[in-house]
């Protein structure tokens, strides 16, 4: 148990559900700030500059630790973000389906009583599955797709997109909870020694580089 008040800079069931695995109590604070891509920025630093964002504005107000997080998805140099109607959507499936992409996921963290900050970019290769056109007009129709970037959720039930993968499952719904973990223990946090194995009980997926992270200074 930690004393620290803890504020998740997001309203994601997805975050809010892997989060929930660490044990602590947390307040929900989302942040809404301008999410344009700077001209010539690489995903990786796309995505570290708006969970760090995210994080500096909710501290800004607020006083506890911050955690906040963003993710994209790339398709070779092409950055997809969440669609903005269904014909994007489905451009999204139909251009990813059969393929491998890569969904990258940064995290910031904020304390504002110690004053320290910490950043982090997580990267997963995504193979999709080659779905058909019926599927993915199945898949439009939940709804699901308008919310998520690259227009799909890893873990929907129905649809199951994805065929393969290379290391974090957790990255690609939002949170990379080992990188998170790796962080949390800079400021002090003691982390339950069966997180790993309660995060791939709810995923279901054995991850393969569980050890790699954990294991950082």
């Amino acid at each position: 148990m930690t004393t620290k008040k803890i504020i998740l800079a997001s309203n994601s069931p997805r975050r809010k559900e892997l989060f929930s695995l660490f044990g602590w109590p947390f307040m929900v604070l989302p942040a809404d700030i301008d999410e344009k891509r700077n001209l010539g920025e690489n995903p990786r630093n796309y995505v570290s500059r708006l969970a760090c964002e995210k994080a500096q504005k909710v501290s800004s107000g607020n006083q506890g630790l911050i955690i906040a997080a963003d993710t994209i998805v790339v398709d070779r140099d092409e950055l997809l973000g969440k669609p903005v109607d269904e014909a994007q959507a489905r451009q999204m499936l139909q251009q990813l389906r059969g393929r491998v992409h890569q969904v990258y996921t940064g995290i910031a963290l904020v304390d504002t009583e110690m004053q320290k900050s910490f950043s982090d970019v997580c990267r997963t290769d995504v193979l999709m599955r080659d779905y058909f056109d019926e599927e993915i007009e199945e898949y439009i129709k939940t709804g699901d797709p308008m919310d998520k970037a690259g227009a799909y959720a890893i873990q929907h039930p129905g649809f199951k997109p994805v065929e393969d993968l290379s290391d974090c499952y957790a990255c690609v719904m939002g949170l990379p909870l080992c990188n998170l973990a790796v962080g949390l223990r800079k400021f002090g946090l003691q982390i339950s020694e069966d997180l790993p194995q309660r995060c791939q009980e709810l995923l279901k997926y054995n991850c393969p580089n569980l050890s790699n992270v954990l294991n950082q200074d």
